[in-house]
């Protein structure tokens, strides 16, 4: 892999992120589920932060699952990729927020990016990643990413039936998976932007860095776009993924974009939204969003 190609890729992925010891957890983990997050935290010291990429074996399944379009899927395609990379340039992120539930072990980022138009200054963006474990290993990732030109497409089709998964959920974790389905479903889906009085905190904190913080900047964003219709029990797009741990819950939506290198050719994508909810109401709000350029 060429210079120019690496660097890119380290732009690109989340896969060379530091976590930083002090990180949002969620308390309502079982015991299995803290191992498997443990064993993701290790993971990311050894073989990523610390390309001790001989141990990778310990930690991944030989036919290891990547949906990241920039890297070939299996565990020798993750070791190939990392070795061609220096460990320098790698860019440091902190993490913001990481849970277990079930098998799946779900991190999310606080990122920086060069300001559009004006890369002397920058600002703050979200990403993540998410693994499903399976005997001890890690055996699927997903993640955010947007096909780099020229790098031979990876990726692999899904290796889980999402609509079998069956999470066992407490009555808070449930309560706060309907409250944030008004704002994905009914709010930015269905068009009634009311109903963020109801559901979404006065201080509202938005790591969307499109979007103003405060329930009132949302309104105000939304409300431009909002075309209300009468609300179905169904999505018009349904999330791929739902997870909820404690006041956290994480949407993964899988959508398709133009590959640049094949045209008429699409490649999936993975985009992530996450809320915490608390008292009723939802105070927080991540996603896969980077800055709009200047119009």
């Amino acid at each position: 892999m060429n210079i120019g190609a690496a660097s890119r890729i380290v732009l690109a992925i989340t896969f060379l992120a530091g976590i930083a010891p002090a990180v949002a957890q969620s308390d309502a983990m079982t015991a299995q589920e803290r191992a498997n997050l443990q064993l993701v935290r290790d993971w990311w010291q050894d073989c990523v932060l610390d390309r001790q990429l001989d141990r990778s074996s310990l930690y991944m399944s030989e036919d290891y699952i990547q949906h990241n379009i920039n890297f070939p899927t299996g565990r020798q395609g993750f070791v190939d990729v990392l070795s061609g990379i220096d460990a320098s340039a790698a860019a440091t992120i902190t993490s913001a927020v990481q849970f277990a539930k079930g098998d799946f072990v779900l991190l999310v980022h606080n990122r920086v990016a060069p300001e559009p138009g004006d890369p002397s200054r920058t600002y703050d963006f979200s990403s993540y990643d998410l693994m499903r474990i399976e005997n001890g290993k890690i055996q699927e990732h997903w993640d955010y990413a947007e096909k780099i030109p020229g790098i031979p497409r990876g990726g692999a089709p899904n290796g889980t039936d999402f609509a079998a998964l069956d999470f066992d959920y407490t009555s808070s974790e449930l309560e706060n998976i309907r409250i944030a389905n008004i704002e994905f479903k009914d709010i930015l889906q269905y068009g009634h932007v009311e109903l963020a009085e109801q559901v979404m905190a006065p201080g509202y904190i938005q790591h969307n860095p499109n979007v103003p913080n405060g329930r009132d900047g949302f309104v105000e964003i939304f409300s431009q776009f909002a075309n209300p219709e009468p609300i179905r029990p169904e999505w018009k797009e349904e999330p791929a993924l739902i997870l909820a741990s404690g006041p956290y819950v994480f949407y993964m939506f899988e959508r398709s974009r133009p590959d640049p290198d094949y045209p008429n050719s699409t490649y999936p994508v993975f985009w992530f939204d996450m809320v915490r909810v608390e008292d009723g109401l939802i105070q927080e709000h991540w996603d896969s969003a980077m800055k709009n350029p200047p119009q």
